[in-house]
């Protein structure tokens, strides 16, 4: 038997409880995990509080993260020991997921740890982080530049933002954070933002082209705060997009892509091939500072995070919320 969070629903509405499951029951795949630390995302918090249509069968383990150790392996690629980290996939969507003690899938799903990095600290980058450096790549691969101006990060003081703001830093970039909780700004200029703004200065409708500012943008805001951004970053310019906190919509006009050139990246970290995924976390080891990636950190029990779901999306957490799954 091993603990576990499990989400059920009745009449359209969602049940989240702490129970013991029989490790019988586990789903079919050829890796067993031991699991060590989830993580709590905002998709998860959507899945627990059942406000989002993140789960699409049912019953459902959520979680879209895992690290921990390999327990059994029928494929010889991965031996018992071996520290793993698996994300997305549509683990703790349409799979089981890492808000147990026990995890099992698929081979093709499981990634090595970096040396940089313990089971601990994996689960503070985690989807959130894995999905900044994702944003920073495009930003780079694009061909943005440290001394092309700066770079404004929204949703700051949440996870991908957090990420996003430190791994920028540890780059070279100046960075400007976005954030609805001014009250942050010591923690974000921590993680290395050069100056901090008010979300409502960029969240309420504005002109379809603006002045140009941001020599690029990463966003996980939506709604108007992608709008403005887009229609004030400079010409030939990128925005990276991988969030809707504020909203799905996208109340914009072409002006800014026709007449600056500035190209929209849409940030998609669930299907991800192994060997991006790779290049994605040994970005963050390498340019990541360990205790800006520590300074993050809001630590949870496994029970304790049905209780925290609803306070992410109502935006009470700052940072990354890690869940010791094998604690109450």
């Amino acid at each position: 038997m091993f603990k576990a969070i499990w989400l059920t629903q009745d009449a359209g509405t969602t049940r989240a409880e702490y129970k013991s499951i029989d490790e019988a029951e586990l789903p079919e795949g050829e890796v067993d995990i031991a699991v060590k630390y989830s993580a709590l995302n905002f998709k998860d918090a959507l899945a627990i509080t059942g406000r989002g249509a993140v789960v699409r069968s049912w019953p459902m383990v959520p979680g879209i993260d895992m690290a921990g150790i390999v327990e059994r392996s029928s494929d010889p690629a991965w031996k018992p020991g071996d520290r793993v980290v698996v994300t997305g996939w549509g683990i703790g969507e349409s799979r089981w997921g890492g808000l147990a003690q026990k995890a099992r899938v698929k081979s093709s799903m499981v990634l090595r740890l970096p040396d940089g990095l313990d089971v601990r600290e994996a689960m503070i980058v985690a989807t959130a982080g894995f999905t900044a450096a994702l944003c920073v790549m495009a930003l780079r691969h694009h061909g943005v530049r440290p001394d092309d101006g700066e770079i404004l990060v929204t949703g700051s003081a949440g996870g991908v933002g957090s990420v996003a703001l430190a791994l920028l830093a540890g780059l070279g970039y100046p960075t400007v954070a976005s954030t609805g909780r001014m009250e942050e700004a010591d923690y974000l200029k921590g993680l290395g933002a050069s100056r901090v703004i008010d979300r409502n200065s960029i969240g309420a409708p504005g002109k379809p082209l603006q002045k140009e500012v941001w020599a690029g943008v990463v966003d996980s805001v939506g709604s108007h705060t992608l709008a403005n951004a887009c229609a004030s970053t400079k010409a030939n310019g990128a925005v990276t997009a991988c969030g809707l906190a504020q909203g799905a919509d996208f109340p914009s006009t072409v002006m800014p892509f026709i007449l600056r050139g500035v190209t929209l990246y849409g940030i998609n970290s669930v299907l991800v091939d192994n060997a991006k995924r790779q290049q994605a976390w040994d970005l963050v080891c390498r340019h990541v500072d360990r205790k800006r990636l520590s300074s993050m950190e809001y630590l949870v029990g496994l029970e304790s995070a049905i209780g925290v779901a609803p306070r992410i999306l109502d935006g009470k957490v700052r940072g990354r919320t890690v869940v010791d799954v094998n604690r109450p």
